[in-house]
């Protein structure tokens, strides 16, 4: 029997088009044909790269005898949870009720009303000791659906209800249904703050860097809330940089390619799962580069430099987008392998075929690289970079952004066999039928702000604001996020969806992303809308992120951001055109060298004709900014109120936090050590 993956945007829902079992894709249809035939749903999750779905997919998926058995007693639905994050997390959510153990592949049996009864990840055809063949698993399920039908369901309709409550928590706390109002800001204290820094540094390892035992991730959120702390005498930002430092120098980080894989098995980052993401990559790339204006070490700007390269010549495709991750698994002399290719030295692996790309290009994450790389490309003086980032926006602003305002999830690029000379010239994009989540609204918002700022280009600033304005609600007290085209309609019927998903993991929450973008653009507007969105956001995780800051890194940032005064800086030239521009009094360092690691919120280094565009365009940071003496002119702003514009390097002051943390760091550097070799 055919399946409906043959024609998915997915490249994970395509790979299991061969399958015997007749999957759908994630839609309405499907719970309506298991209400009809009065049987359960298998809702399976699992992402191109993850390395277990590819071997259920093989062991079980492609059985003919299972396929069998669920063809006839279940209705199945494969789902990309890169493609589906709410659905994702709504499962993710009601299998919590039944194992511990969550992860991918992610197989939740379900009512076909979408309620969830039986959950588990990995199931193998043959039994294990503790872990039950997957034929017995859906003999069980079966049996309790055909014996025990009342049982099942009023457990999956408790798992339900508790569902829907914390979603009425949620709604209540972000105030984000239409009238609502929403809850006071509640900033934690400062205390808590340095609380937070203090549990950060007792979960070190200070033998291989990182936290805890094995296995070990990144946590690049975490460490970019340490990297900015600096209040402690026990401090956040040196914890950062010797955990940066240490990974750089691990098995984590392949040093021919540049990239960092996504986790260790092993607490000495050593037997890395292999697969490169998006997420990861763009977020490691930003927190190298804030290392390297922060200490200016060469090991640092090596690995944010190498981290760039593996975006640009690997994970950037022809059409311009950013695939969402590369396989862990590739064929290596004949013979499917995890990893096997990255064993290889880099004139053995041009012999061989590299690891597939699953070139699904996803507008949040394609965010956070825009993000990264525009300011890699400031800081270490790399156009290339910033042209990498802006052939992303525009792939995103042709494919992802629709007529009537909203953004499309996740596409894919299919470049046209007919002329392959030009296959860049001529691709197209297929667009998802995915909803747009609010990660999607904030990290691409945030991406465009920042190609703002090192480009001068305001379209790409007011881009960013048209978006973000569309994820504002005007409440009786606030103003507040909501998705603007409303949550996936499935789960909607369902009665699944909370307003935002405030959880966050490897990578920003939507809600913290939002927020972020945000922030800054109150920071260039001084519209007072942007930073009370942005608190009553954040508000819902006030109480609980302190207390987890493993887990709200970004939310914890963004909490420290508001507790300091706003500084920014803009360094003004006459344009390239004005004869009267005058030339400068050369000076071993320059304003703009200053401005590439200075540590102000906002940094930008623009031409007069782009900040009166800026100014007109309602970014009243831009206002008045001139070099009126002809030569590059800096204002440094607190909290919109300018010193007096200086043109000479020395009369640049720093940052004052930045100079007091810089006095800690500078005393651990014999601890950090010199740049790496490799």
């Amino acid at each position: 029997m055919p399946n409906h993956l043959a024609d998915a945007i997915s490249p994970y829902l395509r790979s299991h088009a061969g399958n015997p079992v007749n999957w759908f894709g994630w839609c309405a249809e499907a719970f309506a044909e298991a209400r009809e035939r009065d049987v359960p749903v298998l809702v399976s999750i699992g992402y191109s790269t993850c390395h277990w779905c590819h071997v259920m997919a093989r062991e079980s998926f492609s059985d003919p005898v299972i396929a069998e058995y669920l063809n006839a007693h279940f209705v199945s639905i494969k789902v990309d949870r890169e493609e589906h994050p709410d659905v994702d997390a709504s499962y993710l959510a009601a299998a919590s009720a039944f194992t511990d153990g969550l992860g991918w592949p992610l197989n939740v049996f379900v009512t076909p009303h979408g309620q969830a009864f039986h959950a588990g990840t990995y199931f193998p055809p043959v039994g294990q000791p503790g872990r039950p063949s997957f034929r017995d698993v859906l003999t069980a399920v079966t049996d309790a659906w055909l014996t025990r039908r009342d049982d099942v369901t009023a457990g999956a309709a408790r798992v339900a209800e508790m569902l829907v409550e914390s979603g009425r928590q949620l709604t209540a706390a972000t105030g984000s249904t239409s009238g609502g109002a929403a809850v006071a800001f509640a900033q934690p204290s400062a205390e808590a703050l340095d609380r937070a820094v203090t549990e950060l540094v007792g979960y070190e390892d200070a033998l291989f860097g990182g936290f805890g035992g094995a296995p070990k991730f990144p946590v690049a959120p975490a460490l970019s809330f340490l990297l900015g702390h600096g209040a402690l005498v026990a401090d956040g930002p040196n914890l950062a940089l010797r955990t940066l430092k240490f990974m750089g120098e691990s098995p984590l980080r392949d040093s021919i390619e540049g990239g960092f894989f996504r986790y260790a098995v092993n607490r000495d980052w050593s037997d890395p799962h292999y697969e490169r993401m998006l997420y990861d990559n763009a977020q490691l790339l930003g927190l190298y580069t804030r290392a390297w204006m922060m200490t200016g070490q060469a090991w640092a700007r090596q690995v944010a430099e190498g981290i760039a390269g593996f975006l640009c010549t690997v994970l950037q495709l022809p059409s311009g987008g950013f695939a969402s991750a590369q396989d862990s698994e590739s064929t290596v002399e004949g013979e499917r392998v995890e990893g096997g290719y990255y064993a290889l030295d880099a004139s053995e692996r041009l012999r061989q075929t590299p690891p597939a790309l699953d070139e699904k290009v996803l507008t949040g994450w394609n965010g956070l690289a825009i993000q990264s790389l525009a300011r890699a490309g400031f800081a270490f003086d790399r156009p290339d970079l910033i042209a990498a980032a802006r052939r992303a926006a525009e792939y995103l602003h042709q494919h992802h952004e629709r007529a009537d305002g909203s953004l499309v999830r996740a596409s894919v690029a299919n470049q046209a066999a007919a002329d392959q000379a030009a296959a860049d010239q001529t691709s197209t994009a297929r667009s998802s039928s995915a909803r747009a989540t609010l990660e999607d609204y904030g990290m691409y918002s945030r991406g465009l702000l920042e190609l703002a700022l090192v480009t001068g280009d305001v379209t790409y600033a007011t881009q960013a604001r048209h978006l973000l304005d569309s994820t504002l609600l005007d409440t009786t007290d606030t103003v507040v996020f909501r998705l603007p085209h409303g949550p996936d309609p499935v789960l909607s019927a369902q009665g699944l969806v909370s307003a935002v998903d405030s959880s966050e993991g490897a990578y920003p929450s939507g809600l913290s992303a939002t927020a972020e973008a945000a922030l800054l653009l109150h920071r260039l507007t001084g519209d007072d809308r942007y930073r009370r969105a942005a608190q009553a956001g954040l508000a819902v995780v006030a109480a609980l992120a302190p207390q987890r800051p493993l887990a709200f890194g970004a939310a914890l940032r963004l909490f420290d951001d508001l507790s300091t005064p706003i500084e920014q800086l803009v360094i003004v030239s006459r344009d390239p055109s004005d004869e009267n521009a005058a030339t400068a009094t050369p000076h071993p360092v320059t304003l703009l060298d200053l401005a590439r690691r200075h540590s102000a919120g906002v940094v930008a280094s623009i031409f007069e004709v782009q900040a009166r565009a800026f100014a007109d365009a309602g970014f009243d940071l831009f206002e008045a900014r001139t070099a009126p003496s002809g030569q590059p002119t800096a204002y440094l702003c607190r909290d919109f109120v300018c010193q007096l514009p200086v043109t000479e390097p020395a009369e640049l002051p720093p940052r004052a936090a930045t100079a007091d943390r810089m006095v800690r760091i500078v005393a651990e550097r014999q601890h950090l050590g010199t740049a790496t070799t490799h």
